[in-house]
């Protein structure tokens, strides 16, 4: 593992914003969605996410969930994807989505 540096930490801007709608990418090789989410005074932000195998797009809705948002425009599958939804990567179970234990504003910083 390589070590960065506190300032390149302080570099990466992870905030929280909360999924308003879910669909299926039908373009995608492996099984995606393109998620909408509500970054308050960010804006709303598209993102491409492979969270396919525990969530459906209904249970997506209304979500927080933890994004990178200055990463730069990644075009996949026809999609503009703006930001990086996290989640924990299980070679077992597939991604599991990383979200707040209490709700919180849309666009808080993580740190």
């Amino acid at each position: 593992m390589t070590t960065i540096s506190w300032e390149d930490f302080e570099k990466v801007d992870m905030r929280i914003g909360t999924i308003i709608s879910a669909a299926r990418n039908e373009k995608a090789a492996k099984p995606s969605y393109i998620l909408e989410v509500d970054f308050g005074p960010l804006g709303i932000k598209t993102s491409s996410a492979q969270i396919t195998q525990h969530y459906t797009p209904e249970q997506l809705i209304g979500m927080q969930v933890m994004a990178v948002v200055n990463f730069p425009v990644k075009h996949i599958a026809g999609v503009k994807s703006e930001v990086l939804v996290m989640g924990a990567i299980s070679v077992s179970d597939g991604v599991v989505l990383m979200t707040p234990t209490q709700p919180v504003e849309n666009g808080a910083r993580l740190g």
